[in-house]
């Protein structure tokens, strides 16, 4: 069995089985759509079974860096490619054919520029060669605009954890280095860098609001990760992006201003 945040996931072979869910054929239509566009960064579908109960894809070879403290995570090199793949992700969607009948787990957003992975976090990336050269997990995939998306992978990867995060937490001016280099390597306008630290508040404030519905309906794995505290730990570092990041504190350096 692989690991998995919420679903028990179970590789056979050169498979994936995960249990199906209201959006798992919208998100089976998303996979093979990439794969028509030319983009193999994310894993080929195969359907549901037989019976519906689950959803098949396939299962990319490789490491998978489970956050920063993992050795493949942590240098520029991998921080560039992790920009680079989301932003060929993103232009790949961009043409994704929705549908009357599309159903997405995490509510669309406007504007909607493109189809946002959800959760494009380096527990939800395969590395080889110490390299990002794939996302998994697509279940919370949903319309929005690019920024959403990028701002929460910026978080993951630069990262921006608040300092009492010890073990992973960087100091303020490498953080801002690193964040530069994300936006630079996806190529973000001067507009996208000045609002990409607010962003990044704002998607981490929603999480959290998405998780507390979710664990106060009942549900198992959401309900544990409140109890865990990953609710507090995203308010935290949310409140400390906005503090040192947005544009009422110093911003992101502009490397082309």
């Amino acid at each position: 069995m692989l690991v998995g945040g919420v679903n028990r996931v179970v590789r056979e072979g050169g498979l994936v089985r995960r249990p199906a869910s209201p959006w798992s054929p919208t998100v089976q239509r998303l996979l093979a759509h990439l794969r028509d566009v030319g983009f193999t960064g994310a894993p080929r579908p195969y359907g549901l079974d037989d019976d519906g109960a689950e959803e098949l894809v396939e299962y990319l070879p490789g490491e998978v860096g489970h956050d920063f403290a993992a050795p493949e995570v942590r240098s520029d090199a991998s921080l560039v490619a992790a920009a680079r793949l989301l932003r060929d992700f993103h232009d790949a969607s961009a043409g994704f054919a929705r549908e009357p009948g599309d159903v997405w787990q995490l509510p669309p957003r406007e504007p909607a520029e493109v189809i946002c992975h959800g959760d494009a976090a380096t527990y939800n990336t395969v590395f080889r060669e110490q390299l990002p050269v794939a996302f998994i997990d697509f279940d919370t995939a949903h319309p929005g605009p690019r920024l959403w998306d990028v701002a929460y992978t910026a978080y993951r990867f630069v990262p921006l954890y608040a300092p009492d995060e010890v073990a992973l937490t960087l100091p303020i001016p490498e953080a801002k280095r690193r964040l530069s280099l994300f936006a630079d390597s996806y190529g973000l306008s001067r507009e996208e860098r000045a609002q990409l630290p607010a962003m990044a508040g704002e998607r981490l404030r929603a999480l959290v609001a998405w998780m507390r519905g979710h664990a106060a309906a009942g549900h198992p794995a959401f309900s544990r990760h409140v109890a865990e505290g990953h609710d507090r730990r995203y308010l935290t570092d949310a409140q400390w992006i906005e503090d040192n990041f947005t544009a009422s504190a110093p911003g992101i350096r502009d490397r082309r201003s």
